[in-house]
Parts: structure tokens; C-alpha cells; sequence
């Protein structure tokens, strides 16, 4: 009985870890407002042509 909890609180702490990973491994400076333009956070590969 003792195996099968461990094991459920392991699951537990795995699912956790990927929610917490996923939801903070994002953007810098945090989600978009819809006034900002998403060129400012990061140049385009077309801004460095000639």
C-alpha cells in the first residue's frame, strides 16, 4: 500500500513540475498585451537584411 502511494505522489510531483515548467518557461517579459506589437520583443530575421 505503501508502494502504490509513493508512486501516486510521484506521478503527482511530475505532473506538477510539467504544468509549473510550462507555464514559466515563456516569454521574458511575461504574455502580450494586445496593444504591444510582437516585433518589439524579438527582431524578425527579415530587420537584419540590407
Amino acid at each position: 500500500m505503501l508502494l502504490i502511494f509513493l508512486e501516486a505522489l510521484l506521478a503527482l510531483a511530475l505532473f506538477l513540475l510539467l504544468i509549473w515548467w510550462t507555464m514559466f518557461s515563456g516569454r521574458k517579459k511575461g504574455e502580450l498585451h494586445a496593444d504591444q506589437n510582437p516585433a518589439d520583443d524579438a527582431e524578425s530575421p527579415d530587420s537584419k537584411r540590407p
